[in-house]
């Protein structure tokens, strides 16, 4: 699969730009949520091909949004890709138990964002 459209979660303004600069490099059209509920809201519209997660958010947090996005039959399929300032062993385990697909740790360099882009 070919990742044309990537949402983005994150409540950080600049690391939201951040990424939306290395996304753009990439050639790949990026949607914005800034909450867990957003999040959740626009995979079922807009049903991206990969979710860049963080977790640290206030509300719906990413693991809750992610275990969301995972039982419902139109979104399940949906990478999720952790981007988050938690790097805990406990931390990584438990995203892959939430369903999620790869996990990047805060500061992160822009070839693990692109490598996360190609991986799917």
């Amino acid at each position: 699969m070919t990742v044309r459209k990537v949402l983005c979660v994150e409540d950080s303004a600049a690391d939201m730009v951040n990424l939306e600069k290395i996304v753009a490099a990439a050639n790949i059209f990026m949607l914005k949520a800034t909450t867990g509920a957003e999040a959740v809201a626009k995979a079922k519209a807009e049903h991206p091909d990969l979710i860049l997660m963080d977790i640290n958010m206030p509300g719906m947090d990413g693991f809750a949004a992610t275990r969301e996005i995972k039982k419902d039959p139109s979104t399940k399929d949906i990478p999720v890709v952790f981007v988050t300032s938690k790097n805990q062993k406990a931390d990584r385990v438990w995203a892959q138990m939430q369903g999620g697909s790869g996990f990047i740790s805060k500061p992160y360099t822009a070839e693990q964002i692109t490598e996360q882009l190609r991986a799917f």
